[in-house]
């Protein structure tokens, strides 16, 4: 799937401009003035008429289909797995569907800004990576591999990490930088230390230190049920309890009919 735009942009770099329409819009040195349009170019300069037709609305059909797909998903995971999840879990069907449309909105406007202010695709891609790694990454293993993980310390774990990450400067947002790690260039505004790493870990031991000692001071009685207001830690305790008991049960009437046979 690489070959074809590798093939288009080989095509426009190879092209002598001035021999088209678009010579006008040239620069002084007679290169163009923004690669990042060299297959809008390529098709309605190189191509017939009803290629570049073709040719350009496949490609907005196809970054349409994305974009509403990626907008869909984060407004649906925002409303049922944030909003009802842990702040309104009796909200009706009719509630997560509306916050589903406010959310979408604001993602939209989120996503246009942006796309209107950062000016390398490249960058984005970078920058989503890198959040990735730094916020999620830690979040996925543990609840993968520690059974004791619970919403209080996944949401410490969250925003310490993206607080640190925030704080350590963005050169693609043109963030500055306030926490300034060894080897910072306040000139570039860019870290060369591996902060990012370090965000990661910190916010994955903030994860663990708080999901532990909330696991240990509910289920060891120090501290009353009544304060777990988001449910995270004695309704798995029961539901393991109830899991355990349920198994032992079978297990009982297994072996009597066993007996009895």
């Amino acid at each position: 799937m690489a070959i074809p735009p590798a093939l288009i942009g080989a095509a426009g770099y190879s092209t002598d401009w001035n021999l088209t329409d678009y010579a006008s819009e040239l620069n002084e040195n007679g290169d163009i003035n923004d690669y990042r349009l060299i297959l809008p170019l390529v098709l309605q300069h190189l191509t017939p008429p009803v290629v570049a037709v073709i040719g350009l609305g496949a490609v907005s059909a196809a970054v349409m289909s994305s974009a509403d797909s990626s907008m869909l998903s984060s407004s649906s995971m925002f409303a049922r797995n944030i909003w009802k999840m842990i702040f309104r879990p009796r909200a009706s069907e009719r509630e997560i569907v509306w916050v589903m449309r406010g959310a979408q909105l604001v993602f939209c406007i989120i996503a246009t800004t942006m796309a209107i202010y950062i000016k390398s695709i490249y960058g984005l891609f970078v920058l989503c990576a890198d959040f990735v790694y730094v916020v999620l990454f830690p979040q996925l293993t543990l609840v993968l591999y520690v059974p004791w993980i619970n919403t209080y310390g996944a949401a410490l774990g969250f925003v310490s990490s993206l607080l640190l990450r925030l704080l350590g400067g963005e050169y693609y947002l043109s963030f500055p930088a306030v926490i300034a790690w060894p080897w910072y260039a306040r000139e570039y505004n860019l870290q060369h230390f591996p902060f990012r790493t370090v965000c990661m870990l910190i916010g994955l031991l903030v994860n663990v230190a708080v999901s532990y000692l909330l696991h240990w001071l509910f289920t060891s009685g120090r501290l009353p049920d009544k304060y777990d207001v988001l449910n995270a830690v004695v309704n798995d305790c029961n539901d393991d309890l109830a899991t355990t008991h349920h198994m032992g049960e079978n297990g009982i009437d297994n072996y009597a009919m066993e007996t009895q046979s």
